[in-house]
């Protein structure tokens, strides 16, 4: 294949290389070689998982087997079991009936060998399904750098994304052209019409998935891996919320946890749409990096377990006052033996008024208030990365992140801020291994959260922590405010927990006594969200790409006008020679 390479840039990314038109016609983002490295590394993670579950399947079913072939041997010998009067016949034909027994024992060892063999034929390389490509960066990276991985077929509804695709593959050589498949195709209807195909599939869309969740849970195999990212986020974290519930079926919160909060947001929305189908959701990695969230979730088959939804769901009661929320949840069990009754969550958690400042709450959701992280994963996914960091781009911010999160408490939603707790108070805010101790002292369980490092993940109820600040400020006092304030109402009442200030053992996290780096900054300035492909780069787009990039494409689009004109100008003239 000839290419005129100065036409291109070449830019190469793990063992991926890729071209890319100078002009602005195909989608690409630096930035999102964190989101990519993070998707290989659960991938791998996923591979490695599918086989061993089918070794489990296998080691289950050859253990059942003889036990299958056992009962009907037995059943058999009742059957023919002799009586008295058949005793010498028996006995002079005892070789034969060996014979027999022999023969059908080999028979069904045979058949036994036949099934197995099919069974593991069953598990083939796992196909995965790239919705939205452009320019096919993250399907070539996975054929080249995830052992194991089968088909990846790469869609995409512009004619241009698709042919950047697919000389993109050619340029990558045998192993992309063996692998990779690009398709001009509507993601949605290419994934209704193929039901069940696909072990992974992978939704990394320019702003909100929404419109194509429907297809994606019905696309992927059972047990199969659901990939998705959600750039929107002015829309998720509350900025305009009835936008967010006509996308994702759920009102946000502006809260400090508003960014745990979308990633909340999006996996009921994900639950929403497979519920539709019988199916539910398992989330094994639930990440917010950059300007974007990313859920990784397997999804199941069964209309038994899809019954569990609503107690994996809740509304959330925020005080407009202070800090202070609350969890609804949406439903409950109740048990009776054997048999489960599912009923409606009790109601109302909170009364009218917040019991703590004594303003009214702002209600929203609903969200997945069930584990976000399966941390099994999380400890595989986190080995497999420093086993392999050569292999990651963005191993420093990958690794840093899963170590965060490798340490969150996996049981409790949402989180605090002790700068808001303390803004609230108007006091000074203790460090946060005091606090930290103050939980821990009271019993209660305290840790970090990857999405914000002053946040705080605890559960000790709300009237706990106030204590706790209450028994702060009285060892470091505060200026008197207006008593309608609402850290006024709140220091007016006393403690009825002591808070005991002593170092705790456990407040310092592995990572954070171990000095290891957990929030790192952007690498270059300028690392967010790009323009849609298509757009004409202005001036306006300086804070987005940078002064030295905007002036060097529009120094570039000065130029192809003057060659218009030129070549316009020139054309004319020789026109009018020609008439003259």
């Amino acid at each position: 294949m000839s290419i005129d390479l100065n036409d291109y840039t070449v830019i190469k990314e793990g063992e991926a290389e890729i071209l890319m038109h100078a002009k602005n016609e195909v989608f690409f983002n630096k930035t999102q070689v964190n989101n990519r490295d993070m998707s290989i590394a659960v991938l791998r993670t996923f591979i490695s998982r599918r086989e061993q579950e089918h070794e489990a399947f296998l080691s289950k079913r050859n253990k059942s087997a003889p036990r299958a072939l056992d009962k009907n041997v037995s059943l058999s010998d009742l059957e023919e079991k002799p009586n008295d009067s058949d005793m010498n016949i028996e006995k002079s034909n005892e070789k034969g009936i060996e014979e027999k027994f022999n023969d059908d024992s080999c028979t069904t060892s045979e058949e036994s060998v036949k099934i197995e063999g099919k069974v593991r034929g069953e598990l083939k390389p796992p196909r995965v399904l790239e919705a939205l490509s452009a320019s096919g960066l993250r399907a070539l990276r996975y054929a080249r750098e995830v052992k194991g991985i089968g088909q990846v077929v790469a869609l995409d509804n512009d004619k241009g994304a698709v042919e950047t695709c697919q000389r993109n593959i050619k340029f990558n050589g045998s192993v992309a052209c063996s692998k990779v498949e690009s398709h001009l195709a509507d993601a949605r209807v290419y994934m209704l019409t193929h039901p069940n195909e696909f072990d992974v599939v992978d939704l990394d869309p320019y702003g909100s998935p929404s419109v194509f969740l429907d297809s994606a849970v019905q696309s992927v195999v059972d047990g199969g891996m659901l990939m998705c990212t959600a750039t929107d986020m002015a829309v998720l974290c509350g900025g305009n919320g009835e936008v967010c519930y006509s996308k994702y079926g759920s009102y946000p919160l502006r809260g400090k946890y508003c960014h745990e909060m979308a990633l909340r947001i999006l996996l009921a929305c994900i639950e929403s749409h497979a519920n539709r189908y019988k199916r539910y959701i398992v989330p094994v990695l639930s990440v917010q990096m950059d300007f974007y969230v990313r859920v990784f979730v397997r999804v199941y088959s069964s209309a038994s377990a899809m019954k569990n939804t609503p107690l994996k769901l809740s509304y959330v009661y925020q005080c407009t006052g202070c800090d202070s929320f609350h969890l609804q949840p949406l439903g409950r069990t109740v048990s009776k033996n054997t048999s489960v009754r599912y009923l409606p969550g009790f109601a109302p958690v909170v009364p009218q008024e917040c019991s703590d400042c004594g303003k009214k709450f702002n209600m929203g959701g609903p969200i997945w208030s069930a584990p976000i992280h399966d941390q099994d994963w999380v400890t595989n996914i986190l080995a497999d990365v420093k086993s392999m960091k050569d292999c990651y781009p963005a191993y420093e911010r990958i690794s840093a992140v899963l170590t965060t999160i490798s340490e969150e408490l996996p049981d409790v939603p949402l989180f605090l801020s002790l700068h808001n707790l303390c803004a609230t108070l108007k006091c000074t805010s203790p460090s946060a291994v005091i606090f930290r101790s103050a939980v821990i002292n009271a019993g209660y369980r305290i840790s970090g959260t990857h999405v914000n490092p002053l946040g705080l993940k605890s559960d000790a109820p709300m009237d706990v922590i106030w204590d706790i600040m209450r028994c702060w400020i009285k060892n470091h006092p505060v200026k008197a405010q207006p008593a309608d304030q609402p850290g006024s109402v709140i220091l007016a009442k006393e403690p009825v927990l002591q808070a005991n200030f002593a170092r705790a053992v456990a407040s310092l996290s592995k990572a954070q006594a171990k000095k290891v780096a957990r929030f790192l900054p952007n690498p270059e300035r300028h690392w967010g969200p790009k323009l849609r492909a298509g757009r004409q780069i202005t001036s306006k787009h300086i804070s987005l790409l940078g002064e030295e990039a905007v002036n060097g494409c529009l120094n570039d689009q000065d130029s192809e006008r003057d060659a218009k004109r030129q070549k316009t100008e020139k054309s004319n003239d020789t026109d009018a020679v020609a008439e003259s």
